[in-house]
């Protein structure tokens, strides 16, 4: 069945069900890896826990790249399906085992191992899904409502993990994690999507996965709007992610604010991209989108910089807010341009060079980050993040198919 033409995706039963299966499988991610954090910390020393934790990076790094080939070659339901159940069936296993006895950290490593695995195919699945559940002018709007969902997972996700923790211990939220990932799947049977073209049907089957691996890459790099789109999503990955991770909680630690003090900059940051997400959810398009992409990194980029220097712990937020806002908009214009300007064939694998990015090369800045802070102090690496951060919008302002991009009508 094709998607409903002529039906904003906000009013689309079909696109609700997406979106609600997408957030409820966020929050069971949100509260499965602070079940594996503390469950990690519980049976080893600090730095075992570190690399138990990050060692679901790894897989989901290497990997990525065969796994937008096998969501193109598959279809994205198929595949959204098949690993969300996987993920499912896993966590759940794990629980079981928790529950009766105390394995230490080899299986916490499995668990993390498969579960970074299988994101590897799930996520450039979950990237290509909304192109065939709607048509292309509802895409941008579907992108803010997934902005909006993984809004609302960060905010409720830690708290119902930590609350699993408190009654049950790590089992009991492993247990929740992956019942929460199981009310995902039957949503995502339910979910409608148009159905290949004949061109593109025998095209996933006349050829290996090692030229489509190929194809993919090509695509990305001969686009006048995809390949510097790509170089500008990098940049901002790496000037942002260490700040806002490593870097905040160091600031907070510097400037006496304490936990209480991170949260409500946090919550501050959130609020921001909340609101960017909220604003394309209900426009549905922006005019512009490339010079908007552009013209919002910029600024955002001097906030991050900015707050370093906030005099105190409200100007601190208030920068905060404004920083979610500026990168929200300009993250939620990127992905809306990605989704828009990649040919629907290729969408598996134009998600998975993104998610590359993101998922793979940005987190290498927060160990970088963190020592860079331990010799030079705040201020100045949060400055030269902010210039990388910067450099991004620089690209799309040089890059005139990028400039000039617009989306859909």
């Amino acid at each position: 069945m094709s998607p409903a033409a002529g039906v904003a995706a906000h009013r689309d039963p079909n696109v609700l069900r997406w979106v609600a299966a997408y957030t409820v499988s966020m929050v069971g991610d949100m509260v499965f890896y602070l079940a594996l954090s503390w469950a990690a910390v519980q049976n080893g020393t600090a730095a075992q826990a570190g690399i138990v934790t990050a060692v679901s990076a790894v897989p989901r790094a290497l990997l990525m790249l065969g796994g937008g080939v096998v969501a193109d070659r598959f279809g994205p339901r198929r595949v959204v399906i098949g690993s969300d159940a996987v993920r499912c069936g896993t966590v759940l296993a794990v629980a079981a085992v928790l529950f009766v006895t105390d394995p230490g950290l080899w299986l916490l490593a499995l668990l993390a191992v498969v579960f970074g695995t299988v994101d590897a195919v799930f996520l450039p699945a979950v990237g290509a899904l909304p192109a065939q559940i709607t048509t292309k002018d509802q895409l941008a709007r579907v992108q803010g409502m997934r902005g909006l969902g993984i809004r609302f997972a960060a905010v409720v996700g830690a708290p119902l993990g930590g609350l699993g923790v408190a009654v049950g211990g790590s089992a009991a939220a492993f247990a929740c994690a992956g019942l929460l990932i199981a009310v995902s799947v039957p949503l995502l049977v339910s979910v409608r999507v148009r159905e290949p073209a004949p061109d593109e049907a025998t095209a996933r089957n006349d050829t290996t996965a090692w030229r489509d691996l190929r194809a993919g890459l090509r695509h990305v790099r001969r686009h006048r709007v995809l390949g510097p789109l790509m170089i500008t999503i990098a940049l901002g990955d790496l000037g942002f992610v260490g700040p806002l991770n490593v870097g905040l909680t160091l600031l907070a630690d510097e400037r006496g604010w304490g936990a209480s003090g991170m949260g409500w900059v946090l919550g501050g940051f959130g609020t921001g991209a909340g609101v960017a997400a909220l604003l394309l959810t209900v426009r549905g398009r922006v005019p512009y989108a490339g010079l908007v992409a552009a013209g919002a990194i910029i600024p955002g980029a001097a906030a991050i910089a900015a707050l370093a220097y906030a005099p105190g712990l409200p100007v601190a937020v208030g920068t905060a807010v404004l920083v979610g806002l500026l990168t929200g908009l300009s993250g939620a214009m990127c992905g809306a341009l990605l989704q828009t300007q990649a040919d629907t064939a290729y969408l598996g694998r134009v998600t998975a060079v993104a998610g590359i990015v993101s998922l793979g090369i940005a987190p290498l800045s927060m160990p970088l980050s963190a020592a860079a802070i331990g010799v030079w102090g705040t201020g100045p690496v949060f400055v030269v993040s902010a210039v990388v951060c910067a450099l991004g919008g620089v690209v799309a302002l040089c890059a005139p198919g990028l400039r000039r991009a617009e989306l859909p009508k």
